[in-house]
């Protein structure tokens, strides 16, 4: 009965979100209750819920105050000089170009945001890829790929559903996979380099086309900009990250005091401070919602047996050799995955499923956690029909979805398994 209740929690909530019935805040919250009351719990539902929700305070603080400690460091500006010198340093050599395009996209987005990567990348390279003649689906796939792979960042999204949803601090779940990220990342880089190796080969002589320092970035929010404080928010950016991967501080506590120092030095007018805080407080509350209300859903099928009686019944279905893989299986399915499920519904609803039934196998539901941001959502989240984000990237480079989507899957896929298997090599995910 509860394994029935569980997979009917699981399809409802599917469907709803997939098929944009409802947010995916509100069928978090009720498609539970509503199951939760037809298996004849009663005022046991809150408990579950508060649990739930206790369970996931840390990483939904962690978030809102990491969203705000990137948007206030981007608001001073602190970026803009890098930004400039990377776009100068590409000079009029196409291999230059295509990586100095993944490296400005992987520093956007630091602060975990698609939509302000591709607004900020695609019109500051777009020009110049025009007037060189490379190819605009060239821009769009190193973009996706430099995007997607600096998604599995601690405070993105798809690693902070994963870790709401196994209920374990986020840098459990992401400082073994660090590595395999920053080797991910560099195979971004070599990609980079051979498309513009191959483009440059078949435009004109590098000669004939004009330097990028003709080039300008939008200009900046007048008064926001803090030049003399660049140093200083570059070492509150290291310290912060430096302090959450060593373990130091609790993930939540380290961009607390980030963000409190962060918004004091670069705007000490408590008007100013405001002004900021409001400027990216929707952003930093829409996720926290979810967070919160993912906290209601896992808490009432934990609390009430269903996950626990679903992962039975799928032992008695899966071939043992599928569940003594389970994590390599969900790493290698988890970029494709990107495709089917919205980031909402896979890892609210298909991942402790996953990371119950590979327990019961003996093995561990953190490894596939690991797994699953590997690709889900994170290097699949440029290429998939279900984010925003992707149509703003074809949008703003011109490329049709269809083309894009062709030419960046099977590099997505591959950066992906890159990854998996860098995991697998140093024991962040078992064989």
């Amino acid at each position: 009965m509860l394994a029935l209740l569980g997979v009917l929690t699981i399809v409802i909530l599917l469907y709803l979100i997939m098929s944009k019935k409802t947010s995916a805040v509100v069928a978090l919250i009720l498609v539970p209750l509503a199951t939760g009351l037809a298996g004849g719990f009663g005022t046991e539902l809150f408990g579950f819920m508060t649990n739930g929700i206790r369970s996931i305070a840390p990483t939904g603080v962690m978030f809102i105050f990491a969203i705000l400690f990137f948007g206030i460091l981007t608001d001073a500006g602190t970026f803009r000089p890098i930004i400039e010198r990377l776009i100068r340093a590409a000079g009029n050599n196409p291999a230059r170009i295509t990586v100095a395009t993944a490296l400005l996209a992987m520093l956007v987005h630091l602060d975990g945001s698609g939509a302000v990567t591709f607004l900020v990348t695609v019109p500051a390279f777009l020009p110049l890829y025009d007037t060189m003649k490379l190819p605009r689906t060239t821009l769009a796939t190193i973009v996706a790929l430099a995007a997607g792979t600096m998604n599995i960042l601690p405070w993105g999204g798809p690693t902070i559903r994963a870790a709401s949803a196994l209920e374990v601090p986020v840098t459990e779940l992401f400082n073994p996979m660090l590595v395999p990220v920053l080797a991910g990342l560099l195979f971004v880089l070599v990609l980079a380099y051979r498309f513009g190796r191959r483009a440059g080969a078949t435009t004109r002589e590098a000669a004939e086309f004009p330097d990028t320092s003709t080039l300008e970035l939008p200009e900046p929010e007048p008064g926001l900009e803090r030049p003399r404080m660049f140093w200083i928010n570059i070492l509150m950016i290291l310290a912060a990250v430096g302090f959450l991967i060593s373990g130091f501080a609790p993930p939540h506590v380290v961009f607390i005091i980030a963000f409190a120092l962060a918004v004091t030095l670069n705007y000490p007018k408590l008007e100013m401070q405001a002004k900021r805080v409001n400027a990216h407080a929707e952003a930093a509350l829409l996720m926290a919602g979810i967070l919160f209300a993912a906290g209601c859903f896992t808490g009432i099928l934990q609390g009430s047996g269903m996950i626990d009686a679903m992962a039975q019944g799928s032992v008695a279905i899966l071939p043992t050799w599928v569940g003594n893989h389970l994590a390599v299986i969900t790493g290698v399915l988890s970029m494709p995955a990107s495709l089917l499920f919205d980031p909402d519904s896979f890892y609210f609803g298909i991942l402790p499923l996953l990371g119950s039934t590979a327990e019961y196998f003996g093995e561990d539901a953190l490894e596939v956690g690991r797994a699953a941001i590997t690709g889900q959502m994170t290097t699949g989240f440029p290429v998939s029909p279900l984010t925003g984000a992707t149509y703003l990237l074809v949008g703003l480079t011109g490329v049709d979805l269809g083309d894009h989507q062709r030419k960046t899957i099977p590099y997505a896929f591959l950066t992906s398994l890159i990854i998996l298997i860098v995991s697998l090599l140093i024991g962040a995910i078992s064989l």
